[in-house]
């Protein structure tokens, strides 16, 4: 086992009532206590007093960070069971109306909720966030910028977030559709050195628009708080196995972009149009989508990218210890994200039963099963 490149993640979850899996409004007290005083720093609230954060410790090891992540939501899950709660891992609750939610009291919340107004209530949505070690400011930067073109892949592979207020959105992945809606997100711009990003970052702090880079919310980004490059874009995946694939392949290609600086080196703007483009198709087809190969002129398949980037990375997972984990996104295309199994979900309880809001109870409910798998 190689001791570089360690990594964390995170990932956010709906607070639902037990029983009726509704999301509950108001986080209460005694929850929020009984969590902390089991997990620490490692579980935090979020804007919305509907959803929480967990996060793993820094990991060397695939093996710990599955266990522990399977951890974390075992003991979330049953501190919330005390309270009569239940928790969903998926990218957007799929009945969940987010006029309803009530906004967690705290000064950064109060100033981040007073600059988005609607937009920032309107952000009931649930990500998972990888962060990978990386030993400089600069190293981040750079990988980061030469680390876009993948960005699409992650994001069809993650797809968790087909339903929007009780609407099938036609999209697999709905979560950044309205994500997207803050300013500060989506693609990072084209930053060669930590220099520009830095000058960015120090405009708008000096104009008093940011306080500091951590609202930044790109899909990946460095961090403020860590020696890491941040992975932002995928919807928090239902199943862990899956999360752990996706972060493994993360730190894979980010361990190969470091020791490569060659690899994407040279990405124009006509790059990033592109990178754009997947990350529409990525939301819209999960893994039944096609890109924009811009190297080859062509479309390339989720399927057929993955097999390329498991190829092409394998010497890094290798080195990391978690090829096994790498090659569990082919199992990922083959038997469809979260987002195909609730709409499978969806489908078999309406056609039996005719009834959507059945269906869409039958969704919610198995959500929190799978959570918990």
């Amino acid at each position: 086992m190689s001791n570089e490149y360690a990594f964390g993640i995170e990932e956010e979850y709906f607070l639902v009532d037990a029983g009726s899996k509704a999301v509950a409004a108001t986080r209460p007290d005694g929850f929020f206590h009984a969590a902390k005083a089991a997990l620490g720093n490692q579980i935090t609230g979020e804007m919305l007093q509907a959803q929480i954060e967990v996060a793993t410790q820094p990991q060397d090891s695939v093996a710990a960070a599955r266990d522990e992540l399977r951890q974390l939501r075992r003991i979330t899950a049953a501190i919330a069971k005390e309270h009569g709660l239940a928790i969903l891992a998926s990218g957007t609750h799929p009945t969940a109306l987010w006029l309803d939610q009530i906004q967690t009291p705290a000064e950064r919340y109060d100033a981040v909720m007073h600059d988005l107004q609607m937009i920032g209530q309107r952000n009931m949505l649930c990500g998972l966030h990888v962060h990978v070690e990386l030993p400089s400011h600069e190293a981040r930067v750079d990988v980061m910028t030469r680390m876009l073109p993948y960005l699409p892949l992650f994001i069809a592979l993650a797809t968790s977030s087909p339903f929007w207020q009780s609407k099938r959105t036609g999209l697999m992945g709905y979560r950044l559709a309205a994500y997207d809606e803050l300013p500060r997100t989506g693609i990072p711009e084209l930053f060669r050195t930590a220099q520009e990003f830095d000058a960015y970052v120090d405009a708008l702090v000096k104009a008093g628009v940011i306080e500091d880079s951590s609202y930044v919310w790109w899909a990946m980004r460095p961090s403020l708080q860590h020696p890491t490059l941040e992975l932002r874009a995928p919807d928090c995946c239902t199943f862990v196995d899956d999360a752990v694939a996706i972060a493994s392949l993360y730190r894979a290609l980010v361990r190969r972009l470091h020791r490569n600086p060659q690899i994407n080196a040279t990405l124009t703007a006509v790059s990033r149009a592109i990178v754009v483009e997947n990350k529409w198709r990525a939301q819209r087809y999960g893994v039944h989508g096609t890109f924009v190969d811009e190297d080859n002129g062509c479309a390339v398949t989720v399927a057929e990218l993955v097999e390329r980037v498991i190829a092409e990375s394998s010497a890094d997972a290798e080195a990391l210890g978690c090829r096994p984990e790498v090659e569990h996104c082919r199992a990922i295309v083959t038997a469809g994200t979260s987002a195909d199994a609730q709409l499978a979900v969806f489908n078999a309880v309406r056609n039996q039963h005719g009834d959507r809001e059945q269906a869409l109870a039958a969704v919610t409910s198995w959500i929190a099963e799978a959570t918990l798998q």
